[in-house]
């Protein structure tokens, strides 16, 4: 290969190459150097205050005999990081999904935990933003959009997730117009480029919070029930609130949504795509909102308690809960049993925001032991399940966004988070000075306490 270059001068503030007549042959040096200069970008040969300022009749090659240079790749670094970022998530994605019980990962919270549940939050996010809330749409009370561009339609088209099955529930409840099943979440799972970021075959279930007035009647539903999932082993000690076992099991064969209970709609959609992926790593996340958070935690308990997460080696397939605002949903039976089939559990709370504080405000994982000894009512305490997450925020002004998705994820967006904390103050003393000093019906004030007195009586069999 023949190359003719210029001479360069030493004082040249730049390197500039003039067109010479004069032929010659080149060191191999000179050579190199050429070839490096015409393959790659100025910034990666050469300080960026040096230019290269050639035209192109300087340089003559013999492209008879001149081999193909390989270009010099430049990568940049917001890209690098990118990589560097998705190549950590891999290789940590089971500690992510609750291998250990996240253990030095929640405090401090580690960033690609909080990246995770960011991710997950905004998934149940979507089910909010897709709901029909139009009383004249022939799609009321359900989805807007087709499955196949719901989340795009929601700004959510890079989430790298495709979305397989709506799911559709009603609780078993009376109420004036009939009960219908309403649109709670949806079914999706990860494409092969985000489970190549992900390290493993993510599916994911969705879920919304209350909405609708036959789910505000069912949350009221606070007594305990047994679960009774696996008809082989019932478990009558494990039990869990009667109204979101309702939401969950009760089947509504009117709505042309429908087919079958929420139960039935999640179990053989999730088999579907286990058997669908059987020779991948795959993962099952829950992830849910309010409501939703109690039935991703028993939809959880049910895949495992019938053995239905298995792939097809037999291999156990993790399931993962991420719960948002979460309430209590079972006894201390339902947390132990959870425990043994390693469901995992992380609720994400704000310590000012009620509903993480029932059912069981008076009946829960506190008041099980007193002077040293079990009580009798003890199995019929609300427990809490798995590990907490605890944000801390309120606004004097706006009581309700203490329980708003959005605001979740906007501090934990926040680079500047408030610091993360295992034990918050009690909310007890800032909703009582708030509540006394708005004009709010009295009735309001006591419906809870009735509701708790309830269980209380129930507890004790009177």
């Amino acid at each position: 290969m023949t190359i003719h270059l210029p001479a360069v001068s030493n004082n040249a503030p730049g390197i500039y190459a003039k067109p010479q007549r004069q032929r010659g042959h080149a060191s191999t040096t000179s050579t190199a150097g050429a070839v490096a200069a015409v393959a790659a970008p100025p910034s990666t040969f050469a300080p960026q205050t040096t230019r290269l300022s050639a035209p192109s009749s300087s340089i003559a090659l013999n492209t008879r005999h001149a081999a193909p240079v390989a270009p010099v790749l430049f990568t940049p670094p917001v890209a690098r990081r990118n990589n560097e970022k998705s190549s950590m998530l891999a290789s940590m994605c089971r500690e992510i999904q609750g291998k250990g019980d996240w253990a030095g990962l929640v405090e401090p919270l580690h960033p690609l935990l909080r990246s995770e549940i960011v991710r997950y939050g905004e998934l149940v996010a979507a089910t909010y933003k897709a709901f029909d809330l139009d009383a004249g749409s022939k799609r009321y009370l359900n989805c807007k959009y087709g499955r196949t561009r719901m989340l795009e339609e929601v700004g959510m088209a890079g989430a790298g997730y495709a979305v397989t099955r709506y799911i559709y529930a009603a609780p078993d409840v009376s109420l004036p117009g009939g009960c219908p099943s309403r649109w709670v979440g949806y079914v999706a799972v990860s494409s092969d480029d985000a489970s190549r970021r992900l390290g493993r075959r993510d599916i994911v279930v969705s879920f919304r919070g209350t909405v609708t007035g036959s789910e505000w009647v069912a949350n009221m539903m606070s007594s305990l029930a047994p679960a009774r999932f696996d008809p082989s082993d019932p478990r009558p000690d494990v039990k869990v609130e009667s109204g979101f076992l309702s939401v969950y099991t009760s089947d509504d064969g009117t709505d042309r949504f429908t087919c079958g209970s929420c139960r039935n709609q999640l179990l053989s959609e999730l088999t579907r795509l286990l058997k669908q992926y059987k020779n991948e790593d795959v993962s099952i996340t829950l992830a849910g909102h309010s409501m939703g958070s109690s039935l991703a935690l028993l939809l959880g308990y049910d895949l495992a308690e019938l053995g239905l997460n298995r792939d097809g080696r037999g291999n156990r397939v993790p399931v993962t809960v991420y719960s948002f605002a979460g309430p209590r949903v079972g006894n201390t039976g339902f947390k132990n049993r959870c425990d043994e089939l390693g469901v995992k559990v992380l609720r994400v709370v704000n310590v000012n925001d009620p509903i993480t504080k029932l059912p069981g405000i008076f009946l829960n994982e506190n008041s099980r032991v007193l002077g040293g000894r079990l009580v009798p009512w003890s199995c019929a305490c609300y427990t809490h399940i798995g590990v907490e997450l605890a944000l801390d925020f309120f606004k004097a002004g706006d009581p309700a966004c203490v329980h708003d998705l959005e605001a979740y994820l906007g501090l934990l967006k926040c680079p500047k988070m408030v610091k993360v904390k295992k034990q918050g103050e009690d909310l007890l003393s800032k909703v009582t000075k708030y509540v006394r000093g708005q004009s709010l019906h009295a009735a309001w004030r006591w419906q809870m306490a009735a509701i708790q007195a309830g269980d209380l009586v129930q507890a004790l069999g009177i």
